[in-house]
C-alpha cells in the first residue's frame, strides 16, 4: 500500500484524500495547503509542526496544491531530506511553471480525478518499488565536467555509491589522466596497481574478470561494496592510458562488474593531433576521449555559478562533438542561492536551455558539512551523512535518470503500528 500526504484546500484536499483511500493508497495525513510551507519555514511549532515531519517521514508521496505560497525551496529541501517525492497539483499554467522549475514530476490539474491521480502515483512507485532486478541500463558510465572542479570526483563516488547500495557489482574506475584523486578521497594507497595495471595487462591479453578483481581495491558500505580501479599516482605517467589501452579496458569492466563508474579529466583538446608529426604518437587527454567514447551514458556535471555555467556552456559543445548521440545526464551541482540569488534553479535551467540547448537538469545541493565529514572520513558522503540533501538529490538522480529501471529506490518501511493517521482539520473526509 502506497502511503501518501494529500497537502491541499478544503474541500478539495478531502475530496482528493476519500478518493485516494477508494482507490487503496494510505493516507496519512490531510493538511491544509500552506501548511508544508509553514513547517518547512519553522513557522508551524509544537506539536502539530511535529505531527507533519512524522506524517512526511512516514509517506513515499505529497499530494501538493503547487502555488507561490505553498511551493518554494524550503519545502522541496524538507521532502528531499525526507526522501518524500511531491506529485504537484496546478491550477494555472504559471503554477505548471513553478513546478517545472523546482525540477517536479509532470504536474496534474488541480481538479484531477482521484482515480487518475492514483494512477499517476502507482506509476511513479514503480520506481520507488523495493524489487531487485537484475542488472540492466549503462554498463559504462562517464563523469565529465569542465574545467574549475564543478564536482566531478564527489558525484563520481556518490554515484556508485547509490548503484551499489541495491546490492550490484560496481566498479569505480579513476581515468583522470591530468589530477587523479578517486585514492585520496576513499583513503586508498595510490601506490595500488590501479587503472594503469589495468591498461598494461590489455596488451598482454591478460586483462579478465579474476584480474580486475585482483589489482581492484575493494571499500566497504553499509548497502554493498565498490571495487576501485585508482588512478595514476603522479601526473607525468598519463601515456600509460593510451586510447587503445583505455578502450580495451573499460571493455573488460562490461564483464567484471554490473556498472563501472568512470571518472575522466576536464580537457577534450587534441591540439597535439595538429602540433605533432608523429601521428600515432601519446595523446595528452586519449584517456578522456576513449572513456567518453566508450561510455553507454555520461554524466556532464556543471557547477550551479556564474562562472561554472559559462564554463560548462563553453565546454558542452566539445563534449558533444565527442560523444556523439551517447545520452548526457546534466547535473548541476552545489546549488544555493548565495551565487544566483532569487530563483537559483530556475536561472541555470534557463541559462543552460539558452546557451546550450539543455531542457533536462538535475540538481545536487551544496552540503559542505556533509562534504567536510565525508573528506576527513575518507567516505562517500552517503555512508558519513545518509541523510543530507547531497545524498537524497543523489539517489533521484540515480533511481528516476541514470538507472530509472534497474536501480530502484527502496520504499520506506511501514510503520502502521507506530502511527496513527493525522488530520490537521479534524474534519471527516467528504465522499467523492
Amino acid at each position: 500500500m502506497i502511503a501518501v500526504i494529500v497537502v491541499a484546500d478544503e474541500p478539495r484536499a478531502g475530496v482528493l484524500a476519500h478518493g485516494l483511500v477508494q482507490e487503496g493508497f494510505d493516507v496519512v495525513a490531510v493538511v491544509s495547503a500552506t501548511t508544508l510551507a509553514d513547517t518547512a519555514a519553522d513557522a508551524l511549532l509544537g506539536a502539530e509542526a511535529e505531527g507533519v515531519r512524522r506524517a512526511l517521514d512516514q509517506a513515499r508521496f505529497v499530494v501538493l496544491q503547487a502555488t507561490r505560497a505553498t511551493l518554494n525551496a524550503p519545502v522541496v529541501a524538507l521532502c528531499d531530506r525526507l526522501g518524500t517525492r511531491i506529485a504537484p497539483l496546478c491550477a494555472t499554467a504559471d503554477d505548471e511553471r513553478l513546478a517545472e522549475v523546482f525540477g517536479l514530476a509532470a504536474a496534474l490539474p488541480l481538479d484531477v480525478d482521484a482515480w487518475a491521480l492514483a494512477q499517476s502515483l502507482t506509476s511513479a512507485s514503480a520506481i520507488a518499488a523495493p524489487i531487485r532486478a537484475p542488472a540492466r541500463g549503462p554498463g559504462i558510465i562517464a563523469v565529465w565536467g569542465p574545467a574549475g572542479s564543478p564536482g566531478r570526483s564527489t558525484i563520481a563516488v556518490e554515484l556508485a555509491a547509490e548503484i551499489a547500495r541495491g546490492g550490484r557489482h560496481v566498479g569505480l574506475v579513476d581515468a583522470d589522466s591530468h589530477a587523479p584523486s578517486l585514492a585520496l578521497a576513499l583513503g586508498l594507497a595510490d601506490e595500488a596497481p590501479g587503472f594503469a595495471a589495468a591498461c598494461r595487462q590489455t596488451e598482454l591479453g591478460g586483462l579478465d574478470v579474476a584480474e580486475l578483481t585482483r589489482i581492484s581495491a575493494p571499500v566497504t558500505l553499509g548497502g554493498g561494496t565498490i571495487d576501485v580501479l585508482t588512478g595514476i599516482n603522479r601526473p607525468s605517467r598519463w601515456p600509460e592510458l593510451s586510447e587503445i589501452r583505455v578502450t580495451r579496458a573499460l571493455e573488460a569492466c562490461r564483464s567484471w562488474a554490473d556498472h563501472t563508474i568512470v571518472d575522466v579529466s576536464a580537457s577534450l583538446e587534441r591540439d597535439e593531433e595538429i602540433v605533432s608529426d608523429l601521428t600515432d604518437g601519446p595523446r595528452r587527454n586519449a584517456a578522456t576521449i576513449a572513456a567518453l567514447r566508450s561510455a553507454d551514458l555520461v554524466v556532464a556535471v556543471v557547477s550551479a555559478d556564474p562562472l561554472g555555467v559559462a564554463r560548462f556552456v563553453r565546454g558542452y559543445a566539445d563534449l558533444r562533438e565527442t560523444v556523439g548521440t551517447t545520452p548526457v545526464t546534466v547535473v548541476a551541482n552545489r546549488l544555493r542561492p548565495g551565487s544566483l540569488g532569487i530563483d537559483a534553479r530556475g536561472q541555470v535551467r534557463r541559462a543552460l536551455d539558452r546557451f546550450a540547448g539543455i531542457r533536462d537538469v538535475w540538481f545536487v545541493p551544496a552540503d559542505p558539512r556533509s562534504a567536510d565529514a565525508a573528506l576527513l572520513a575518507a567516505r562517500p558522503i552517503v555512508e558519513v551523512a545518509p541523510r543530507s540533501p547531497l545524498t537524497s538529490a543523489v539517489r533521484r538522480v540515480v533511481g528516476e535518470s541514470v538507472l530509472p529501471h534497474s536501480q530502484p529506490i527502496p520504499a520506506k518501511p511501514s510503520r502502521r503500528g507506530r502511527r496513527e493517521s493525522l488530520r490537521i482539520t479534524g474534519e471527516p473526509a467528504p465522499a467523492a
